[in-house]
């Protein structure tokens, strides 16, 4: 949300939780998002929550267990921390490039306000784990509710047994590697936050709180990734009949009587003056693909969106936008009938495993590839560094 979002959001409420996360909304708007005072703000409005009572320590360290549920799916989660050198050994493994200016933003926040104020998500192959902290969710939880904006549902229980949590952290050591789903600014941040202060305690052991950054472990099978589709705001000097017949070159291509998703991957449904169209990448551009390449996102971005309407950078390019999964298809036909976009690309969403083994491979998926729904509820959870 951009900061006259926040602001709106926040408006009436003193306890939200933007007033941490976005703490500029309480300053004059001529203060730039990213100066120092946005970051001292917001550790006062974290201090003044704690002092409050809004948000209290619990007496001993705990895990917790996260539940969401959004049109009837749940997702469970493990609520911890992880070593922050994890992430620069590896053992986190990453798929996507942060952009400098997000990260340092993330880092500053958490410096300043001593504290993961939100949580990264990450996900693993399950091997029995969920089992282990399953049961947990048979007892009373701490939180259970149901977000209004968007109707989902977040629940929380917390652990506090010794021998559960040593049972539930001794059944995670036979999980060799973690993926980054969502959050790689925040994983950046926390463990960039981690040696910055190892490196200003000359008595550093390794064991202080801040050396952990705050995670949720969510097991792959249990997550879903939505589309992200692409919207095109010209057709590149072209007609509609004259791109059709470059689309040809790269599709086998079938009219649709109804707006619908794909059924497969390799396959692009395109809308463009008020009709829908069923595009299957040819075999011809299939053939030894690696990870990354056979990505639909990336077959796009290759074979139409670089040589057919000239963007070379999809992040930075002014002539597409993107639309996520959550939306619907319906927003795509909005925007390309009111005139405001010319036709429309309907994904078929990456999948986990094309996600993890990408990560394994130690490569880099190309922007906007997934979308997770839902989000992560900042402020259930709170991981001060001291």
């Amino acid at each position: 949300m951009n900061r006259a979002e926040a602001k709106a959001m926040a408006e009436g409420l003193p306890h939200s939780y933007l007033r941490v996360t976005r703490a500029e909304l309480e300053l004059p708007d001529s203060v730039d998002a990213y100066d120092p005072k946005v970051y001292a703000h917001a550790r006062e409005n974290l201090d003044k929550m704690i002092e409050d009572g809004v948000i209290a320590f619990d007496k001993k360290p705990c895990l917790y267990v996260y539940r969401q549920t959004m049109n009837g799916r749940e997702q469970y989660g493990l609520v911890c921390c992880v070593p922050a050198a994890d992430y620069f050994n590896g053992t986190i493994k990453k798929h996507e490039l942060t952009r400098a200016d997000k990260e340092e933003d993330r880092l500053r926040h958490v410096l300043a306000t001593n504290a993961n104020t939100g949580p990264v998500f990450l996900t693993y192959r399950d091997q029995g784990q969920f089992d282990v902290f399953g049961a947990v969710t048979k007892r009373k939880p701490v939180y259970d509710f149901v977000s209004k904006g968007d109707g989902f549902g977040h629940t929380v229980w917390v652990i506090d047994d010794d021998a559960e949590i040593e049972a539930i952290r001794k059944s995670f050591e036979s999980v060799p590697v973690s993926y980054i789903a969502d959050g790689h600014h925040r994983s950046a941040a926390g463990a960039r936050a981690a040696s910055y202060r190892a490196e200003q305690n000359p008595k550093n052991t390794g064991d202080e709180e801040y050396n952990r950054f705050l995670a949720i472990l969510f097991p792959s099978t249990q997550l879903k990734i939505l589309d992200y589709n692409r919207v095109l705001k010209d057709l590149n000097g072209r007609t509609p009949e004259q791109l059709m017949e470059e689309l040809k070159q790269v599709f086998d291509i079938a009219e649709l009587d109804s707006m619908q998703s794909p059924a497969k991957q390799n396959q692009v449904n395109f809308y463009m003056g008020g009709h829908w169209y069923a595009c299957t990448f040819k075999d011809k551009f299939l053939k030894n693909l690696g990870p990354v390449d056979s990505l639909d996102v990336a077959l796009l971005q290759k074979l139409v969106l670089k040589p057919l309407f000239d963007i070379d950078d999809p992040r930075t390019s002014k002539r597409i936008d993107f639309v996520g999964g959550i939306r619907g298809l319906g927003e795509l036909v909005k925007r390309v009938d009111s005139g405001e976009c010319a036709c429309a690309f309907a994904m078929y969403p990456t999948t986990l495993d094309q996600l993890m083994s990408i990560a394994d491979a130690g490569e880099i998926m190309p922007p906007k590839s997934t979308w997770f729904e839902p989000k992560l509820r900042d402020g259930l959870l709170v991981h001060t560094l001291d």
